[in-house]
């Protein structure tokens, strides 16, 4: 397993081109991609960890509890592990849950989220372009 990124850790972002601060609805890990679970009249909707077929509306830049707000990069640089090759360039998604990625012609439930920007092997830590509802 190789590092290919070593100025920032897994879960965190290089680039930060977009980040919404929006409340937890459960417990969420840093790295987790998450999607809009839950709404409050008034309010903005609540996320949840993505777990498979939900639309992710980015990745959790810290963990969190039920009720914090976190802050969720929905478009930028970020920092993932790869689970399987991934190749410069392909298009990437999560391995829900867990801030795993795959490339995005593996048979996973979750959305495409993401560019590769470098080649990854299974257990590499690398970046991506984050796309999260861009694509």
């Amino acid at each position: 397993m190789a590092d290919h990124f070593s100025d920032i850790n897994v879960g965190e972002a290089l680039v930060q081109d977009f980040v919404l601060s929006l409340k937890a609805y459960g417990s969420i890990s840093k790295g987790d991609l998450v999607y809009l679970s839950n709404h409050t009249t008034g309010e903005i909707g609540a996320v949840s960890s993505a777990t498979g077929t939900q639309v992710p509306v980015g990745q959790a830049l810290k963990s969190a509890s039920a009720g914090d707000y976190v802050p969720i990069l929905v478009r930028g640089v970020a920092k993932v592990t790869a689970s399987g090759s991934i190749t410069l360039g392909t298009k990437v998604k999560s391995v829900a849950p867990g801030g795993s990625y795959v490339a995005a012609s593996t048979a996973y439930a979750v959305t495409n989220c993401g560019i590769a920007l470098q080649t990854l092997s299974n257990g590499d830590t690398g970046l991506i372009i984050l796309t999260c509802g861009g694509n």
